[in-house]
């Protein structure tokens, strides 16, 4: 049944004869605000990410503004609320240190005023999974307006992908190959305007997310942030949220085991980041959908990659994939691969959301009978090395590395690992496994982006491009090679990464799932009495706080204490 006007939530703030709600009705009036505005209506959070150091983000405030149009047009009232950045480029020492903190103001924002519906408004990295995260911990009526992507890049006629090309220059550069004014203006020439990167990066890769898990109205993830449709997306993103409202359409009707399903065959056939397997395994727990690395790897083996873009893909960026048709044309081509029985934030089914979807261009939106992979973008490892698992991303590698045997060189640190790869003699052969170890959840602490370790000096000279790397870090979804990540447990707590040295022998083998070191379990039962934990980074404050309750990335890294099972559901506030 719809929602009557008194059964608003915001109404326990507003409408009482007494006291309390006196003074919440006329300091509502000191702001400008009348009778017409809080009486019989709902009330919209507008979660808004903008800051003058958030380059993705730069258009929020503006967008901010489409959003209220629409709220007004359809009969609420917007209240902008505004949340951390989480600016990926300038957050040090990671944004993923921020992830939960910020998932924890959103839910903690939202709760503590008087709203009725929410409007996210994010992209960058870990700005969707923390707003979702929130909201769905809340548990109000709410939809994610994403960012969207920046325009393509441009340098002297060579069209620029975020992340990806930074990192292909930056080893030509090493190598001696390209000079300071060609570096110089590719650095002018990556980002033109503002959005997310506009690779399959983890911001497009998480934006798709959320549309493959039915919070997005359709198509909102693939329109360019600079784009004119962008603001009329915005203006129907607030439109469609007062409705939402009178529907009581609340998140647990939307994220089922069905939609994450849905959810992790679109990112698989995206050609994702992966960075979104942590970030998956996350937003589902927090509603109740117990989903694993397991669940995952299963779906990936049937889900081929049929979006041409970069880095998985080798020529088109995400205004391409706009062009093409964006994500419901992805979708449409997925058919019977996805449940088309679920409900999205429209209210609607799925099979009614893709309903004249069109695919534009079959070479940037493979069909099924032509992939650019023939499985899903990523693959969970598992052996003695990685006992609860590590990702790697096998469309995105040199196809010779996915069986691989090779010498462990081992570095303790980031400062360790600069120097063995800015060493031009350094020794080592392209079967070398270049290994960098406590920069995992607690290590880094926050994961950091540090697995897509730059290829050592002592190989590009002799022309080599990618070799095996491993460690327990994360790395930007806009990069590529041959790299494991993620490996748990993480070398920091005492995982068997710990406990590897130089010159043991790492033995790969992506097609059947295999991550082992060579190392008898004698010997490993040696080393561990011998091994003691590093010391903690932080011994105070949100640092400390962070390494005493984070979780391991084969759980999401979300906080213990956030867990959906960890207590009985957070009441309403008192109002007294």
């Amino acid at each position: 049944m719809p929602k009557k006007p008194q059964d608003l939530r915001s109404a326990r703030w507003f409408a009482p004869d007494d006291l309390r709600s006196m003074g919440h009705r006329s300091r509502a009036m000191q702001m400008g605000w009348t009778d017409e505005d809080w009486q019989g209506k709902p009330i919209i959070a507008i979660i808004n990410t903008w800051s003058d150091l958030s380059p993705c983000h730069h258009h929020l405030r503006d967008r901010a503004d489409w959003v209220k149009r629409g709220i007004l047009q359809a009969g609420g009232t917007p209240a902008e609320l505004p949340v951390h950045d989480f600016a990926e480029q300038f957050l040090k020492p990671t944004s993923m240190l921020y992830r939960n903190m910020g998932a924890m103001e959103v839910e903690e924002t939202l709760r503590s005023h008087p709203v009725d519906g929410v409007v996210l408004m994010g992209g960058c990295d870990k700005s969707t999974p923390a707003l979702v995260m929130g909201a769905v911990s809340m548990g109000l009526p709410f939809l994610f307006l994403p960012a969207g992507a920046m325009i393509r890049g441009n340098y002297a006629g060579q069209k620029l992908g975020s992340g990806t090309d930074v990192w292909k220059y930056w080893d030509e550069r090493r190598a001696g190959k390209i000079g300071k004014d060609e570096w110089d203006g590719v650095q002018g020439g990556i980002a033109r305007s503002y959005g997310t990167c506009m690779t399959m990066g983890t911001a497009s890769t998480m934006m798709s997310i959320a549309e493959g898990f039915g919070l997005t109205l359709p198509g909102a993830s693939s329109i360019p942030a600079p784009d004119a449709a962008h603001k009329r997306m915005s203006a129907a993103c607030g439109r469609r949220i007062v409705d939402m409202v009178w529907e009581d359409l609340t998140p647990d009707k939307i994220i089922t085991e069905q939609s994450t399903r849905n959810a992790v065959t679109v990112a698989m056939a995206t050609g994702c980041s992966t960075n979104a397997i942590i970030h998956l395994i996350a937003m589902a727990r927090r509603a109740g959908v117990p989903l694993g690395l397991d669940d995952i790897d299963a779906i990936g083996r049937t889900t081929p990659v049929i979006a041409n873009i970069r880095p998985s893909g080798s020529e088109y960026l995400m205004e391409d994939f706009f062009y093409a048709g964006g994500l419901p044309a992805l979708m449409a081509e997925l058919g019977d691969k996805l449940d088309l029985s679920v409900t999205t934030v429209t209210g609607h089914s799925l099979a009614d959301d893709l309903k004249g979807a069109k695919n534009h261009n079959t070479d940037v939106i493979r069909p099924l009978s032509n992939p650019v992979y023939s499985e899903g973008s990523l693959a969970v490892l598992r052996g003695n090395l990685a006992p609860d698992g590590a990702v790697i991303k096998p469309a995105a590698m040199d196809a010779k590395f996915q069986t691989h045997r090779g010498p462990a060189i081992v570095a303790d640190s980031y400062d360790a690992l600069k120097q063995i790869i800015n060493d031009e003699d350094y020794p080592m052969t392209p079967d070398s496994v270049l290994v960098l170890r406590n920069a995992g959840p607690k290590g880094g602490p926050g994961m950091p982006e540090w697995g897509m370790i730059p290829m050592p000096k002592a190989l590009l000279k002799q022309g080599h491009r990618d070799m095996v790397r491993l460690s327990d870090a994360r790395m930007s979804g806009t990069s590529f090679g041959a790299c494991i990540l993620h490996v748990a447990p993480e070398a920091f707590i005492g995982g068997p990464l710990a406990l590897l040295q130089t010159g043991d022998m790492i033995d790969l083998d992506v097609p059947n799932r295999r991550l082992n070191m060579d190392v008898s379990d004698a010997e490993l039962a040696k080393r561990r009495a011998a091994w003691t934990q590093p010391k903690q980074r932080y011994e105070r404050g949100f640092g400390w706080m962070f390494a005493q309750h984070i979780e391991q990335a084969d759980k999401g890294c979300d906080f213990d204490f956030l867990r959906t099972e960890f207590g009985a559901a957070v009441p309403e506030p008192e109002i007294n």
